[in-house]
């Protein structure tokens, strides 16, 4: 019996729309004739999603018990296989199965469909693939327990994706379209947050256009196609440095905007023995070009840039290559010598693109005058020997030349032997030379015999001066090649500088540099504490594995640093003399990097206590005036009890008391924030952490503070957060009574989701977040930075609100505790403030007291 065949319909999220776009599918193949059966899908409480049910023929689930004893309908398998449908609709492909089901999941499920024939309809969420399970609960703070194997993915027939935007689906969650409206605050902060969305669509997108890779190279590989299938337009344009290369870049821009999405990579070789530096500015530049065009900049190294350039547009299976050719240097073009016909007689199937220009230089360099190459020094040998025999048979056409003619003449072929063949070739030349001047012109002549004594020193100083000029023709060889890497290493300590400049590297980002700059498989950065035979420790590394220690014996290369203390090292390939001159300029610049970040802290600690003491000038300021209006009114009214207290009547005497209560509550918090904001800006505000939940948080943070105006929404599996529960207590206070202030007509909900966030270093720190939701007017985004100033008042607020210290002390305390304050739009209007505390080491979880969910009112 032929298996059946399988369609999933592939979503970001919940609410994307694929149970709705699968019904949709199976109204369609009932309406072709198709047999469709449903045999267990869910309306998820969505009108649009219920009302697809209907005219759908449906096979009754399985009632299973839960752990709790509640009924849950599971499908029903065998009765599917009885019905023997041709179409069976099955929703939610991941889903775990009640004990007591045929299956542990529900894939393995639909595989028995398949296997008896039946084609299946189904639904996935992209957090439910196994390969993605890490990744998507690093983003949704939520790992879950289902989960489907790629290797089954693999074997789907059909992937359909059901994309919807970010923006629309949380329109959609506010609308209450996808989950209940008691708990839309909370999804809005938690799993439909705007970044979660936009992450878990990028992955999905990414994921589907993996399989469709996988999808081509499988087809092309049944059919034994071995030729290049490049599915994406991707360009490379190499520059040089010069004039030219806004010209080619422009160019290779609108190659690219004839298709339909593409590529463009720019890429500058930079040798380790160069002929000229590449000019900075105009080089960076160009970079900016590209980057404004929606390219990348790329460097590379290697002593020849054809080939170097070829080696980088197979390594990202580029489709084109554009070049630059300058109308001179014809001979050149003729004779096939200049990089550019490199690059055509090695490109293969990439196309390549030489644009003519009239800038001056050429769109790729030349090969470097590097060590005169072995077939260079054979050459040479083969004309020392050559040479010298040609010269004396022309030379013996006439008769009527002398000595010093026939002796001028030879030396002029040495020095033509040692340019092209360096020191020995010219040494062996002029040797050569010699003799045949000796047997052929010199009496007696046929011998190697000298009759005349001054024939024999001027050979002597014939063959004095030959060896004289080879000498200097090699050593003027080996001074340009070491001025060349001079240039070279000076041009990349000219670029490391700019780079420094320019942009703010971080040590993991300069390491990707390093590993693209040499084209290896890693690169790393070790350090050792101690002298001698101290252990290296890896810091920051770049590829896919860390390189080994600079003393293991699998190192391609390493390179100390002028600490001694550090190494930084490559795998993958063997450097040559001049890479390995780039790669301790990289390393001197890596060192330079590491102290300006040092310096960089330094910077910030200093800041720190400038603003500290600006902060305790403006405390003095406001001292004089929003102290001043309490105590003037607590005086006034105190002064007119004890003087009249007689004669005032009840309800005044009580309306005053009522006055003195107010005014001294509001300098209660005047000082506790004022004293709070003094211990945040002299650095003095040291938590005392601990797991805290954020239920216990919050029940004492809200007394005092009207309750009807206020609900509560904390999921049941929240954790418990590392806090100084003091503080904690503060923050949440603060910031409730600014939303109850600015939002006088609006509700606050205060919303917990279980899980923690993304990890917010290199130490997987994991957070907790806690949500304080208004629906006021909302603050504009250009003003969020400001509001957590200190003394800072929304629209220039009146005084009765406060000094503008609440928010400034929250985040102040938040950040102390080793979190962070967070604020955002409410959609629909209004704002979202957002704490972040880190989870404990452990395992803490919270002991929810009372049904969690509920709404405190």
């Amino acid at each position: 019996m032929a298996r059946g065949t399988l369609r999933i319909f592939l979503g970001a999220a919940a609410g994307a729309g694929t149970t709705y776009s699968m019904l949709r599918e199976a109204h369609r193949l009932l309406a072709d004739g198709r047999d469709v059966v449903v045999g267990i899908a869910e309306g998820h409480g969505r009108p649009d999603t219920g009302k697809l049910l209907d005219g759908l023929d449906a096979v009754p689930p399985r009632l299973l018990p839960d752990a709790h004893g509640a009924e849950v309908p599971e499908l029903d398998v065998e009765a599917v296989l009885a019905r023997k449908p041709d179409v069976a609709v099955v929703d939610e492909y991941a889903h775990v199965n009640t004990p007591g089901s045929s299956n542990e999941r529900r894939w393995q499920d639909v595989e028995e469909l398949l296997a008896a024939g039946t084609d299946v309809l189904t639904t996935l969420a992209v957090q439910h693939v196994a390969s993605l399970k890490d990744v998507v609960a690093a983003i949704t703070d939520e790992p879950g327990d289902a989960s489907v194997p790629d290797a089954v993915l693999r074997r789907a027939d059909h992937i359909e994706l059901v994309d919807i935007s970010p923006d629309l689906l949380r329109q959609r969650v506010a609308d209450g379209k996808v989950v209940p409206k008691g708990r839309i605050d909370a999804a809005l902060a938690g799993g439909y947050r705007l970044g979660n969305l936009i992450a878990l669509r990028e992955i999905a997108l990414i994921w589907l256009a993996d399989r469709v890779d996988e999808g081509l190279a499988s087809y092309r590989e049944s059919r034994g196609i071995t030729t290049s299938w490049p599915a994406r337009e991707r360009i490379v344009v190499g520059l040089s440095g010069g004039p030219e290369g806004e010209v080619l870049i422009r160019r290779a821009s609108r190659i690219l905007s004839r298709a339909k999405g593409g590529d463009l990579l720019a890429v500058h070789v930079r040798r380790a023995e160069g002929r000229s530096a590449a000019p900075g500015r105009l080089l960076d530049a160009q970079r900016q070009l590209v980057t404004d065009l929606g390219g990348t900049s790329h460097t590379v190294s290697g002593e020849d840039p054809a080939a170097s350039l070829l080696e980088f547009a197979r390594s990202v299976n580029a489709t084109q290559i554009v070049i630059g050719a300058s109308p001179g240097r014809l001979w050149k073009r003729i004779l096939g010598a200049g990089a550019g016909a490199k690059v055509v007689r090695g490109s293969g199937d990439i196309d390549v693109h030489i644009v003519s220009h009239q800038q001056g230089g050429l769109g790729l360099p030349g090969p470097a005058p590097a060590a005169l190459s072995r077939r260079r020094t054979a050459a040479g040998f083969v004309l020392a020997v050559l040479l010298p025999v040609l010269v004396t048979a022309v030379l013996s056409a006439s008769p009527d030349l002398n000595l010093a003619t026939h002796a001028l003449v030879h030396l002029t072929g040495v020095m033509a032997v040692a340019f092209i063949g360096g020191l020995w070739p010219a040494v062996l030349a002029a040797v050569m030379d010699s003799l045949l001047l000796n047997y052929f012109q010199t009496d007696p002549v046929g011998t190697l015999n000298i009759s005349d004594p001054q024939n024999v020193f001027a050979l002597l100083v014939f063959l004095s001066a030959a060896v004289a000029v080879s000498l200097v023709v090699g050593l003027s060889a080996r001074r340009a090649r070491e001025a060349a890497r001079a240039r070279a290493e000076a041009a990349t300590l000219a670029d490391l500088a700019r780079d420094a400049l320019l942009a703010d590297d971080t040590v993991a980002a300069f390491m990707d540099k390093v590993r693209e700059t040499f084209q290896v498989r890693s690169a790393g950065l070790f350090t050792r504490s101690g002298d001698g035979e101290a252990t290296w420790a890896l810091q920051a590394f770049s590829g896919d594995s860390p390189p080994p220690s600079p003393d293991a014996a699998a190192v391609t290369d390493s390179v100390e640093l002028a600490d001694t203390r550090t190494a930084l090292v490559l795998s993958g390939r063997t450097l040559t003399a001049g890479d390995r001159l780039l790669l301790s300029a990289h390393g001197a610049h890596l060192l330079l990097l590491r102290q300006r970040h040092a310096l960089q802290r330094t910077l910030q600690s200093t800041t720190k206590l400038a603003e500290g003491n600006n902060v305790r000038t403006a405390i003095l300021r406001a001292v004089s005036h929003d102290l001043r209006t309490p105590l003037a009114g607590i005086k006034l009214a105190v002064t007119a009890l004890r003087r009249q207290s007689r004669r005032l009547p009840e309800e005044v005497q009580a309306e005053m008391l009522e006055t003195i209560e107010s005014y001294t509550e509001r300098l209660d918090a005047l000082i506790s924030n004022l004293l709070d904001m003094s211990r945040i800006s002299s650095g003095s505000a040291a938590p005392l952490t601990a797991p805290v939940t954020w239920r216990d948080a919050i029940e004492d943070a809200l007394r005092g503070l009207p309750a009807d105006r206020i609900r509560i929404d904390l999921a049941p599996n929240i954790p418990a957060v590392c806090a100084d529960q003091g503080m904690l207590e503060r923050v949440i206070a603060n910031i409730v009574e600014n939303a109850l202030k600015y939002a006088p007509a609006s509700d606050v909900a205060i919303v917990g989701v279980p899980g923690g966030s993304h990890a917010a270093d290199d130490d997987g720190i994991r957070f907790g977040e806690l949500h304080i939701v208004d629906h006021g007017q909302g603050v504009p985004a250009a003003a969020v930075e400001g509001m957590f100033q200190p003394f800072q008042r929304l629209d220039d607020a009146p005084d009765g609100l406060g000094m503008g210290l609440g928010l400034a002390v929250a985040k102040g305390f938040t950040e102390a505790m080793g979190g962070q304050l967070l604020a955002g739009p409410t959609p629909g209007g209004g704002l979202t403030m957002t704490i972040r505390l880190p989870l404990p080491a452990g395992p803490a979880r919270s002991n929810v007291r009372g049904k969690a969910g509920t709404s405190t009112s």
